[in-house]
């Protein structure tokens, strides 16, 4: 039977594991912005305003990728 002392070193060893998680999480997230950013220079979406930016990103996420493509004319690969 697990004692109340082994139930709170593991406690503690999940926040550890947990803080640790929220790192890795942040470090991708701020790796996926940056190729993200890349793909997007040089292609005229740098030229668009932050806001606007945000508005399209969001209508054709809403989308899906195949309706999105569908509805620009473009076809996929």
């Amino acid at each position: 039977m697990p004692t109340k002392r082994s139930a709170l070193a593991a406690l503690k060893r999940l926040e550890t594991e947990k803080a640790a998680l929220a790192e890795k999480q942040q470090t991708l997230e701020q790796n996926a912005a940056l190729e993200i950013g890349q793909i997007f220079l040089g292609s005229g979406m740098e030229s668009f305003t932050p806001k606007n930016l945000k508005r399209i990103a969001i209508a054709l996420g809403a989308l899906g990728e195949s309706d999105a493509l569908a509805r620009l004319g473009i076809a996929e690969n």
